[in-house]
């Protein structure tokens, strides 16, 4: 049986997905070293298949679903509009028409586009328009991306499922749209959570809904995640 699970998201502390002081981003050789240690090279992606999501600030989506089991990688960046290689204060503006994404690289032997899907639900409010916690406007609006017409029925189901179960006492407002075109996020946004573990916001709201994650579903996640 699915499990639909809602998950509340932190009332509205003062914290936002923003990077607004300097020294908090790593420096240009601490940039490049992360990126040698830690970033899967495109040879070691090859094979693997990818899902596009957004549901809020990419630092806690990249960070929940690399927790998952059959998840090679999470990149954070940038999907939905119609900018072309948008920058994060571009984005952040809520003119360009993205939202913060993740691109998923995932091993269908281990997990499911449909599991996917499950972690993308149960992890947001799906009913909470353009915002996701403490942070509001079109850049957090939830989307599932979809690239074929059996991805967007597996979407499309699982809503209509969530819906006759009522779940929720409000509508659902993810959007389910054609994925385009991804652009990947500066370097400093990657594996953001992982590398800033002091950061305010890290501590005060994707922590917390990380956890939330894990407490609810400890079947998707991987031994080191647990």
């Amino acid at each position: 049986m699915i499990k639909y699970i809602f998950l509340i998201l932190l009332a509205a502390p003062a914290w936002g997905c923003k990077t607004k002081n300097e020294s908090e981003k790593p420096s240009g050789n601490d940039m490049k070293e992360v990126a040698a240690i830690e970033a899967p090279s495109p040879q070691d992606l090859e094979g693997y298949k990818t899902a596009y999501f957004a549901s809020g600030c990419f630092w806690c989506v990249e960070a929940i679903f690399e927790s998952v089991k059959g998840v090679k990688e999470a990149v954070s960046g940038y999907a939905g509009g119609t900018e072309p290689n948008p920058t994060y204060e571009e984005v952040s503006s809520g003119t360009t028409g993205h939202a913060e994404s993740v691109k998923v690289y995932y091993d269908p032997d281990e997990v499911s586009f449909l599991q996917l899907v499950q972690v993308f639900f149960g992890s947001q409010d799906p009913t909470s328009l353009n915002r996701q916690g403490p942070d509001r406007g079109t850049q957090y609006r939830s989307i599932a991306f979809y690239q074929n017409e059996q991805e967007k029925q597996i979407i499309e189901s699982y809503i209509k499922g969530l819906e006759d179960q009522h779940v929720y006492d409000r509508p659902i407002v993810t959007e389910v749209k054609k994925f385009d075109t991804f652009y990947k996020a500066e370097d400093y946004h990657q594996n953001y959570e992982r590398n800033h573990p002091n950061n305010p916001y890290i501590r005060n709201v994707s922590i917390p809904r990380i956890n939330r994650f894990k407490q609810n579903f400890p079947e998707f996640l991987k031994e080191e995640a647990q």
